[in-house]
C-alpha cells in the first residue's frame, strides 16, 4: 500500500482513482498546483505524487522538494512538449497521459528504485559526473554493440538521462542496429569540435540523435561510417569529447573497438596516429568495463586472452566480465556450469555473469531497428540483460526514513479539496 498524492487534470484524476483505490492505496491530497502541493508533504507525508508533466503542475521546486523527502514523483505527459519540460527540470519516470493504472502500478508498488541524482556507482565511487560504462569484447562479433545498445536502453527505463557512443575506430554499427542516420557520424564531428575547442551543450545536442521510445529515450552519438576515417578519432579529442558528453548525462555508453594492441608496436614513426587509441582513451575513463565473449570454445579462448590484456589497462575491480550466447549446442550439457568451470580453471574467475542465445529476439530487433525492450520485451535475452544492468551497473539507493504523522479526518479533507 502507498500513500499517494495527486496534482493531475480532474478527468485524468477521475480515471485513476478508483483502480488505485482499488488496489489498496490511500490518496492523502488532490492539489491543481505545485504550490500547494510542496506545501502539503510535510503534512500528508506521500509516498509517491502523481502530477501533469506542464510547468503548471510539474516545476524544479516540486522535484528538490520531493528529493528531499524521499518521495517518488512521476509525472504523465500529455505531449512531447511536456516530455521536453520534465527532462529539462531532471525528471525522467514520465508517463504517457493514457496510461492506465496499471501501467503504473508496478512503479507505484515498487519498481526499480531509481534516485533523481546519480550518486555512488556500484562500487561506491563518486559519481558526481557522468558515469561511463564500456563495452569491450574480442575480435570475432561477440555482441558488444547489441549488448551497448540494450544496457543504455536498461538504464533510461530506470529513469536516467543516458547518451550511447559508438567508439569503435574499426567503423560503427549502432547506427544501423537502431535505424538511424549515419552519413554525418555524431562522435567523430564531436572528436572534431573537441579539437577546435568548440564542444558545449548546444552542439552535444545537435549532433546527437535520439532514439525514441517510451519511457526508454536516450541520446546517440553514432560512429565512423568507414573503417579508413579512423585517425579523426585521436586520443585527446576522444578524451575531451567524452568528458564533455558526461557533463549533461547521468550514464554514459561506450561501444569501443575491440583490438587492445599498441599501435607503436606495428610502425617506427613515433608521432603518427594510433588507431587503437580511441579504444585504449574509452577503457582509460571508464568506471565500469564490460568484457563481452562468445559462449563456444572459440569465443572462450578469445575472451580469456583478451580479458588477461585488458587487466593491465585498467583496474580489475571495474572489469565485470559477460559470456553471451550461452547454449548447449555449442557446449553439451550443463552449458552454464561449463562456462562457469571453463573461466575460473583458465583465469580465476568465479563471478561470471551470462546471457542466454536468443536468436529469435535478436533477429526481432534487427528487424526492427529497435532495442530488445521494444521489439521482444519479454525475451530471456532482455530480461536477463535487465537483471544485470540493475544488479551491477546502477547505483543502490540507500533506505530512506520517512516520518508519519496521524491526523484526523477533517484535517486531511481540508488538505485534499
Amino acid at each position: 500500500m502507498s500513500r499517494l498524492a495527486f496534482s493531475l487534470d480532474p478527468s485524468v484524476e477521475d480515471r485513476l482513482l478508483a483502480d488505485a483505490v482499488e488496489a489498496g492505496h490511500v490518496v492523502v491530497a488532490r492539489a491543481m498546483g505545485s504550490a500547494d502541493l510542496i506545501q502539503a508533504l510535510d503534512v500528508v507525508a506521500p509516498d509517491v505524487v502523481l502530477v501533469g508533466a506542464g510547468p503548471t503542475a510539474l516545476s524544479a521546486d516540486l522535484l528538490e522538494a520531493c528529493d528531499l523527502r524521499g518521495v517518488r514523483l512521476l509525472a504523465l505527459a500529455a505531449s512531447d512538449a511536456e516530455r521536453a519540460h520534465a527532462r529539462a527540470i531532471g525528471l525522467h519516470e514520465v508517463f504517457d497521459l493514457d496510461s492506465s493504472w496499471a501501467q503504473l502500478e508496478s512503479v507505484v508498488s515498487g519498481g526499480v528504485p531509481v534516485p533523481s541524482r546519480v550518486g555512488l556507482g556500484a562500487a561506491g565511487r563518486d559519481r558526481a559526473a557522468g558515469a561511463v560504462i564500456a563495452v569491450w569484447g574480442p575480435g570475432g562479433a561477440p555482441g558488444r554493440t547489441t549488448l551497448a545498445v540494450n544496457i543504455a536502453a536498461e538504464l533510461a527505463v530506470a529513469g536516467h538521462r543516458v547518451a550511447l557512443v559508438d567508439a569503435d575506430p574499426y567503423g560503427g554499427a549502432v547506427a544501423p542496429a537502431l535505424g538511424l542516420l549515419d552519413e554525418a557520424p555524431g562522435f567523430a564531428s564531436a572528436c572534431r569540435l573537441a579539437g577546435a575547442d568548440a564542444l558545449d551543450r548546444g552542439e552535444l545536442e545537435r549532433i546527437a540523435q535520439r532514439y525514441s521510445s517510451p519511457r526508454a529515450s536516450f541520446d546517440v552519438f553514432t560512429g565512423l561510417v568507414g573503417p579508413s576515417r579512423w585517425p579523426e578519432l585521436a586520443k585527446e579529442r576522444v578524451l575531451a569529447s567524452i568528458g564533455k558528453i558526461r557533463e549533461s548525462a547521468e550514464y554514459v555508453v561506450l561501444d569501443t573497438g575491440f583490438s587492445l594492441e599498441h599501435d607503436e608496436e606495428l610502425t617506427s614513426d613515433q608521432f603518427a596516429p594510433r588507431r587503437n587509441a580511441a579504444t585504449f582513451a574509452a577503457l582509460s575513463l571508464a568506471d565500469d568495463v564490460i568484457a563481452v565473449g562468445l559462449a563456444d570454445p572459440v569465443g572462450l579462448s578469445r575472451l580469456l586472452r583478451g580479458h588477461s590484456e585488458l587487466v593491465e589497462l585498467v583496474d580489475p575491480d571495474r572489469v565485470h566480465v559477460l559470456v553471451n550466447r550461452v547454449r548447449t549446442s555449442a557446449l553439451g550439457i550443463d552449458a552454464y556450469g561449463q562456462v562457469r568451470q571453463t573461466m575460473r580453471r583458465f583465469s580465476g574467475l568465479s563471478e561470471v555473469a551470462m546471457l542466454p542465445h536468443d536468436g529469435r529476439a535478436t533477429d526481432a530487433a534487427i528487424l526492427t531497428a529497435r532495442t530488445l525492450r521494444d521489439a521482444a520485451p519479454k525475451s530471456p535475452l532482455r530480461l536477463a540483460i535487465r537483471d544485470f544492468t540493475r544488479d551491477v551497473l546502477l547505483p543502490v539507493p540507500e533506505p530512506v526514513e520517512r516520518r508519519r504523522f496521524a491526523f484526523t479526518r477533517a484535517r486531511v479533507g481540508a488538505v485534499s479539496a
